[in-house]
């Protein structure tokens, strides 16, 4: 599985116009409940935001402008240079488009107006909608059918897919309300003819807004033509609540496993597995009931990843075994064959081909060479308390159980250290190391403290 596949363009389809994106992410997160924006809230790995400048991106577009509300530097820093413009004030979905205007003035092509929060829209229904504007159509509304159409702007159209206007909720007659053919939100419109539109909207609402979906009236009555477009209602599903975050999750989860699968990897049980957006698995992979894999990861092909394992950051070479109960933290570069078993964690480590670390053992700030064997309850000491210091394994080196190597610290290829060490010097090559304490053997010492102590009680 490659990263973004859920955003490719699959059908291929050919604008002849130019592409703009705008979206709309002025959320503040308010209904959620939290101090970070709304379009900052992730789903697998990654802010809805990116999820939709991505699937704009794939989409061919050659300008994207993402609508931001004051106050918004949180947003801005993580756009990282990314074209934003500001609405001030906020005054509904229309005065957000327009406030693309500056950005846009001569610009000669299709805007497609998409929003932050309903991060699942994919290239290829971008594309396609955006394929809907050419020489006789100006205006495209995404829709979508749904069993219960309370709530949503019904599509009033013709029989040959002529969108008349959008009726709202409590707006609409008895017979309209009936209809389940819905807005989704997403527009593709012609430019400059969006902002020209927009400047005609008059905000006769109770909350006195410019509403996007006006628009729809005041080109048809101008003469343009207006089409629609239909996807799932789970595509273009958005979030309003905690509750709505996780069901897009689940969603998004549902889709990456499919990916996952049909690139020719095994989920044992793929409603227990979790991905993340740039996920990468190879051929053949193999993993198990229970498995976390965070952002930044990519699994060889032929590895098995054993179930309650949790990777993030990670990459592994082919036919590596990890788990069960393994965690493997950012920076960890495993080479081809590696086994990392249960309860050990790694972290910011390199660690070379055939090398294993099978129980219980903490690897953290290291290097260790190829055909290493480290053994249960080993410890890489790399913080005392103000740094992180390296620990260097070489080739071939055998580390014995509950050792502890004090970093900065080097185990020469080849090397040997006994079980039970604490380890505070560099080991040369092939040499045997221990610092055990000899052998003290009290014979019947034994019975003689259980006497003493029988008497005392």
């Amino acid at each position: 599985m490659r990263k973004c596949l859920a955003l490719r363009n699959e059908n291929g389809y050919k604008n002849k116009m130019e592409i703009a994106a705008i979206i709309l992410a002025a959320g503040k997160g308010t209904r959620l409940k939290s101090a970070l924006p709304k379009p900052l809230h992730a789903i697998g790995g990654r802010p809805m935001l990116g999820w939709s400048l991505d699937a704009a991106m794939a989409a061919n577009a050659s300008r994207i402008i993402t609508i931001l509300p004051t106050g918004s530097e949180q947003a801005q820093a993580w756009l990282d240079g990314r074209d934003f413009c500001i609405q001030d004030p906020p005054r509904g979905t229309g005065h957000a488009a327009l406030a693309a205007k500056p950005a846009l003035q001569n610009f000669d092509g299709v805007a497609l107006i998409m929003f932050a929060d309903t991060p699942l829209v994919t290239a290829s229904t971008l594309a396609n909608l955006a394929a809907a504007i050419d020489d006789t159509t100006s205006v495209a509304v995404l829709g979508f059918e749904t069993a219960n159409p309370t709530g949503y702007g019904r599509l009033i159209a013709t029989e040959n897919q002529q969108l008349e206007r959008i009726v709202e909720d409590h707006d609409a007659s008895p017979d309209e309300r009936q209809i389940t053919l819905v807005n989704g939100g997403v527009m593709a419109v012609r430019c400059p003819l969006l902002f020209d539109l927009l400047e005609q909207v008059e905000p006769n609402n109770a909350k006195n807004e410019i509403y996007l979906t006006d628009i729809v009236g005041l080109a048809n009555k101008s003469g343009h033509k207006v089409t629609f477009r239909v996807t799932s209602e789970s595509e273009i599903a958005g979030v309003n609540s905690r509750g709505d975050l996780a069901h897009l999750e689940a969603i998004l989860q549902n889709r990456l496993r499919d990916i996952a699968m049909q690139s020719g990897v095994t989920l044992i049980a793929p409603e227990t597995v979790f991905l993340s957006a740039d996920t990468e698995i190879g051929r053949d992979v193999i993993i198990e009931p229970h498995v976390v894999i965070g952002p930044g990861t990519s699994i060889g092909e032929g590895s098995v990843i054993k179930s309650f394992s949790h990777i993030e950051g990670a990459h592994l070479g082919a036919c590596c075994v990890i788990g069960p109960y393994a965690r493997l933290r950012p920076g960890t570069d495993a080479g081809d064959g590696v086994k990392i078993g249960n309860f050990v964690e790694t972290k910011k480590s390199t660690i070379g081909a055939g090398s294993k670390a099978n129980h219980l053992t903490y690897i953290g700030d290291s290097t260790i060479g190829v055909d290493v064997n480290v053994g249960a309850g080993t410890i890489t000491c790399n913080y005392d308390g103000f740094g992180k210091f390296k620990t260097v394994i070489g080739d071939g080196a055998s580390i014995g159980s509950n050792t502890a190597l004090v970093a900065p610290v080097k185990i020469g290829a080849g090397a040997i250290i006994g079980a039970g060490s604490t380890i505070t010097a560099d080991v040369p090559e092939n040499a045997i190391a221990t610092t055990r304490s000899a052998l003290d053997v009290r014979h019947d010492a034994a019975t003689r403290y259980r006497n003493i102590r029988n008497e005392q009680s």
